[in-house]
Order: C-alpha cells, then sequence, then structure tokens
C-alpha cells in the first residue's frame, strides 16, 4: 500500500470538512469550512496489501471565518490555520476501530484516525526509540534516554486541544494538533527544565520535529507518565463540593481542606519559576515601558467591553486598576514563564505536584507564548483558577432554597478561595519572592485574566459569565 497517488492524498482532504469540526481539538467550529488542503505528507509505515498503513499529513484549513475577518482582537494579521493528522488506512476496520473512522478514501482503503490504532501508535515510539527520519520528519530521544518499545499504548480521550497517546504507565507521547511554525514553548521550555534538573516537570524523553516553509515545527513531545497521580482541579473542586455540603463549616474544619497542597504548590510553581530563570535568563522592562504595557492591558479591556455589554458596569474601575500600573516608579523584572497556568495543569504525585503543559495561552501566537514576561502572570493565573474552583459549583448547581442559603454558600465559596489563595502565595514566598509584596501588578493581572475568562465564557458557556464577573466586581474595588 502506498501513499504516492496524489488522488488518494486529496481524497482523505475531501472527508475532513466534515469530520474535522466533531473532533475536540480542532479549534474553529464555529466558522463553515471552504477547503482543507494538503500541505505535507509522509508514510510512516506500509503494512502492505492487509495491513495498516500510517500516514502523516499537515492540512491547511481554511474557513469562512478567515476570509470575512483577517484580524484578531489586537489587529495582528489571522495565522494560517495548519494542523496535523495522523491517518490510518485499512481495507477491513475491525470493530474497535469504528468509532475513529474518518471515510472511505478511495482504492478500497477507509481512512480514519490513527491515534486509537494500537498497531501504528506502536510505530510512532519506535521511530522515536530508534532515532528515526522520515522524508523529512524526525524522531528522536533526548540524550542519555532508553525507551522500551514493547508497551500498549492507548489515546487520553476528552482532551481540548491535543491528543495524548499513553504507552503502559511510562510515557505519554503528546501530539499538537494545530501547529505553528516555529519551536513549541511547550517542547523548549520542558528541554530546558530537563537541563537544570527541574523536580516539578514531566521529563522530556523524546520529540517529533521538521520543518514547514523553511521554519521548525514541533509535531510531538514524549514525556513521562505519572500513572499514580491526582489532577490539581478535580481535588480542589472536591474540597469544595465537601465545603458546600457542610455550609457551617469553615473550610479548615471540612473533610478536604486543600490549603496545606495549595501550600506545596506556591512552593512547586516558585521552584519552577527559579529553574527558567536560570536556564533561560531573566529581563527587564524599563519604566519608561511599564506605561505601553498597562496601554495595551486597557485595549484589551475596550475590545472585550465592545464583545460583551455586561463587562461595561466595571470597565472605568478595571481602567483606574490598569492606570496604577502605568504609575509604577520600578522596573519589572521578566523571565521565560508557563503562561497558562492553573489548577487543571497540575499533578498530584506521590511525591510532590508537577506542572505540565507549557505550550502557553493556545489563542495566542507563538510570538507572543515565548515572550518573557513577569512570573507574576503565572501566579495571577493560579489565583484565578481558585476562584474558579470556589465558584463554578455555584454556578452550576442552581438557585439556592433562600436569599439567605444563597449568600451562606457565597461566603463560603469566597472564604475558601481566600484560604487557599494565601496559602499559595505563602507558599511560593518560601522559595521565591512573595507575590503579595507587588499588589498593583498582581491585581492587574489578575483582573486582565478574568477579562478574558469573560470574553471566553460568554462564547462557550453563557451559564458560567458570572465566575468571572464576580471576581472582577470584587478585584476592581478600590484597594483598603
Amino acid at each position: 500500500m502506498t501513499l504516492s497517488h496524489h488522488d488518494l492524498t486529496e481524497a482523505i482532504c475531501d472527508l475532513l470538512p466534515d469530520w474535522l469540526p466533531h473532533q475536540r481539538w480542532y479549534g474553529a467550529k464555529q466558522q463553515a469550512i471552504l477547503a482543507v488542503r494538503p500541505v505535507r505528507e509522509a508514510v510512516l509505515h506500509d503494512g502492505g496489501h492487509d495491513g495498516p498503513t500510517l500516514v502523516h499529513l499537515v492540512v491547511s484549513v481554511e474557513t469562512e471565518g478567515q476570509l470575512a475577518d483577517r484580524h484578531d482582537d489586537d489587529g495582528e494579521a489571522s495565522e494560517q490555520q495548519l494542523y496535523q493528522l495522523l491517518v490510518g488506512l485499512r481495507r477491513h476496520i475491525p470493530e474497535r476501530l469504528d468509532h475513529a473512522v474518518i471515510g472511505a478514501a478511495g482504492e478500497g482503503l477507509v481512512a480514519y484516525d490513527a491515534a486509537h490504532d494500537t498497531e501504528l501508535t506502536a510505530v510512532l515510539l519506535w521511530l522515536i526509540a530508534h532515532d528515526t527520519e522520515r522524508a523529512g520528519l524526525r524522531f528522536s530521544r533526548e540524550p542519555g534516554i532508553e525507551i522500551d518499545t514493547g508497551l500498549t499504548s492507548r489515546p487520553i480521550l476528552g482532551e481540548q486541544s491535543n491528543t495524548s497517546v499513553i504507552y503502559g504507565d511510562q510515557y505519554i507521547l503528546k501530539l499538537f494538533r494545530k501547529l505553528q511554525l516555529g519551536v513549541s514553548a511547550d517542547l523548549e521550555l520542558h528541554r530546558a527544565l530537563r537541563r537544570v534538573g527541574s523536580q516539578h516537570i514531566a521529563e522530556p524523553f523524546g520529540a517529533i520535529e521538521g520543518e514547514l516553509d523553511g521554519q521548525p515545527v514541533s509535531f510531538g513531545i514524549l514525556q513521562r507518565f505519572f500513572a499514580n497521580c491526582a489532577d490539581g482541579w478535580r481535588m480542589a473542586v472536591t474540597s469544595v463540593r465537601d465545603l458546600i455540603a457542610e455550609p457551617d463549616l469553615r473550610p479548615d474544619e471540612a473533610g478536604a481542606d486543600f490549603a496545606g497542597e495549595s501550600e506545596r504548590l506556591g512552593r512547586a510553581v516558585a521552584a519552577i519559576h527559579g529553574d527558567l530563570a536560570e536556564a533561560l535568563g531573566t529581563g527587564l522592562v524599563p519604566t519608561e515601558q511599564v506605561h505601553t504595557v498597562a496601554a495595551r492591558m486597557t485595549e484589551r479591556l475596550e475590545a472585550m467591553v465592545r464583545r460583551v455589554p455586561s463587562l461595561g458596569a466595571y470597565a472605568d474601575a478595571i481602567r483606574d486598576v490598569f492606570d496604577e500600573v502605568g504609575k509604577l516608579a520600578e522596573p519589572v523584572p521578566t523571565q521565560r514563564i508557563h503562561g497558562d497556568l492553573h489548577l487543571g495543569q497540575c499533578l498530584r504525585t506521590v511525591y510532590d505536584w508537577v506542572v505540565i503543559d507549557f505550550e502557553g495561552e493556545p489563542s495566542r501566537p507563538l510570538a507572543d507564548r515565548i515572550a518573557m514576561m513577569s512570573p507574576l502572570r503565572d501566579v495571577a493565573g493560579m489565583l484565578r483558577s481558585f476562584d474558579y474552583a470556589a465558584y463554578h459549583l455555584l454556578a452550576d448547581q442552581g438557585p439556592p432554597e433562600s436569599e439567605a442559603a444563597a449568600a451562606q454558600l457565597e461566603y463560603r465559596a469566597l472564604e475558601w478561595a481566600d484560604r487557599n489563595r494565601e496559602a499559595f502565595c505563602a507558599g511560593y514566598a518560601e522559595v521565591g519572592p512573595d507575590p503579595r509584596a507587588f499588589p498593583v501588578l498582581l491585581r492587574a493581572l489578575e483582573l486582565e485574566k478574568a477579562v478574558y475568562e469573560v470574553g471566553y465564557e460568554y462564547d462557550n458557556r453563557p451559564s458560567w459569565i458570572d465566575v468571572p464577573l464576580r471576581s472582577i466586581a470584587r478585584l476592581a474595588q478600590p484597594a483598603s
């Protein structure tokens, strides 16, 4: 079996406009697909007449939205939408792969998502383990790493922006679905953190890389998999749920008080920031440029108020906070940071906290995600995540029995959030500079993040929009 025929590639692309919008990782579901065109193709494994063939495809997706609006909210040109696909081809699809079928590709072949086929995902691990190059794709091990290729694989279901495959209980291979030109921040930062011996990451073991248009592109990263771990978001939500079930108890009296873990997590994040500074250096935003940072915050606020009118009630108070940033008399230290830090990016292993997914905010251009920024941005992201854990259950549980009951629940949720926010900052201060020593910038960064969240909830989960709005109402109050 071979993919040398142009017609076969075109046939697969013809199937994609109907298939892509149903994939969780596809990011333009609200826009009609006008065309899907192949950018590059490579056969990674040829199974012969009856066996499965593995095809690596990069496709360009053109949508109606791209033609209607070539610019994002910041007035920057929209990026080309490039997606990575791993396509399996078989003449007869086994029942276990029925759910992964893309469609009939001609020549008696059926195309399907190969991430669900253990025979073909084993090929990817073998290629990495043996430092192989295929049709311009480089599969490589990290220095000093040996890889066991005899492990059974399974995909992780439900991911939002990527596809990950687990091998036994040792490795996880993250395949980047939407591609950007340039080395992935996730791969770059993991390699840098490994070099300095960071203890709070999933160690990188290998990668899949190549080039497009003469520029480097990252296609995947193989890392250590932590089989016995808990997700930080789930742990926090469990703690809040226990508190809501017993609203007469204080957070430290509830069955799953989270403050001790929040403090440990603060220490872990500060240690990672220290490791990143050691590995990649630091910088400064001089005072004469800080006002430009504040002005950009205000520009993004104005754009969001135009989109979400309910934010307008807080706009003046938010502008006042951003204006205070512009008046800072000291330079702002910067370095490489995580960029999209929240409880869902944190895993509690049997040893300590591990932070994952150093890609940065997926909606931002790569240039923004690899820029040096204040580490307080990561701290602000975590503080916002504690608010989300505290309040999202209130948004989902329906109306309380009475106004008094509603007031009691909200008071307890705020108490939980404040307790854990304080514990996180206290833990961070044990290892790094105390975030609470920079109240003006930290408050502004929290508000900036909350403004972004308003837009996200407005577009995706309207019933949750009160979660960030509630936080904005509190954060925008004049500092006491």
